[in-house]
């Protein structure tokens, strides 16, 4: 049949959507750890570390968004590769980028202070990603993907 598509260019855009909109959750949950975790009484362990984790979490997700064709283990590569980079970065210092990491989103997105125990969290953070992402896609098609 003459200009039919096929169904398969769908499922990398409803993958990304899919994706996004977890990402998304993630980030709305991280923020709300981040602002109410110590007036509900959390310890500093879980908001730390809990938002690295859901940090972690979220950079699986929009790598996913990204590259949706992808195998979720190299997704997963990726995203600990940018995870390492952004830990890494904070030992880098100069005027504007000191400057950016004081504001909120230089905070949530780049952080402030290196820590190795960070990378640990990360990798739960991408491994949360990586269950979420193909718990999600066993619930829509039945069975799991790659």
């Amino acid at each position: 049949m003459q200009g039919a598509q096929p169904d398969k260019p769908i499922a990398p855009l409803r993958t990304s959507l899919i994706r996004a909109g977890l990402a998304l959750a993630v980030i709305v949950c991280r923020l709300s750890l981040r602002w109410y975790g110590f007036p509900l009484g959390l310890p500093a362990f879980v908001v730390k570390y809990g938002g690295s984790l859901l940090w972690a979490t979220m950079v699986f997700l929009l790598a996913g968004v990204l590259l949706p064709r992808l195998p979720r283990a190299q997704i997963a590569a990726i995203a600990m590769v940018i995870a390492v980079v952004v830990e890494f970065s904070r030992q880098v210092h100069t005027p504007w980028l000191d400057a950016f990491r004081l504001t909120t989103a230089g905070a949530l997105l780049l952080g402030r202070i290196f820590s190795l125990w960070n990378l640990l969290a990360y990798g739960f953070g991408i491994a949360f990603g990586a269950w979420i992402d193909r718990f999600v896609a066993m619930r829509r098609v039945g069975q799991p993907k790659a």
